[in-house]
């Protein structure tokens, strides 16, 4: 089965899982399937507003969501769009501060405070009592992916 990368339809499948990195980035290229199917109407119960887990990276680079958006608009593939965000970035990074701040969002679990700690385990609940291996938000993504589209916890 062929799938369109370049206009991702987020209502038959998920995005791409936010591991997977982009010029070192983790999330760039979620973040990249999500603005592209938003452009076309097809982003399904999927958010590109530059919050939830997308806002890390919007705050690390320094970019704006909307700026990122009207720079899809153009149909310019990854590669062409990791170009861009190095250039148009604020905040300049050095490859060991994206490799450092992938592999810290890579591990990082919920906050302690009770309240996070609780939200969490419910949403885990939420997919089945029993799963003691999701512990990362990373984690959570990926299961909340695969069960969106047909997957059993």
């Amino acid at each position: 089965m062929s799938t369109n990368n370049s206009k991702p339809d987020l209502t038959q499948r998920p995005p791409r899982s936010p591991r997977v990195r982009l010029g070192g980035y983790v999330l760039l290229p979620r973040i990249l399937d999500k603005g592209r199917a938003a452009l076309n109407n097809k982003l399904g119960l999927y958010v590109f507003a530059g919050q939830g887990m997308d806002r890390h990276f919007f705050n690390f680079v320094g970019l704006d969501h909307e700026a990122l958006k009207q720079e899809l608009a153009k149909g310019e593939g990854d590669w062409e769009i990791l170009a861009w965000v190095q250039t148009n970035a604020k905040h300049q990074r050095q490859p060991w501060e994206i490799a450092a701040w992938s592999e810290y969002h890579l591990r990082r679990t919920p906050d302690s405070d009770a309240e996070t700690l609780m939200d969490f385990a419910a949403e885990v609940k939420h997919f089945h009592p029993m799963r003691e291996d999701i512990n990362t938000w990373f984690d959570l993504l990926d299961l909340d992916d695969y069960c969106s589209f047909g997957g059993k916890a």
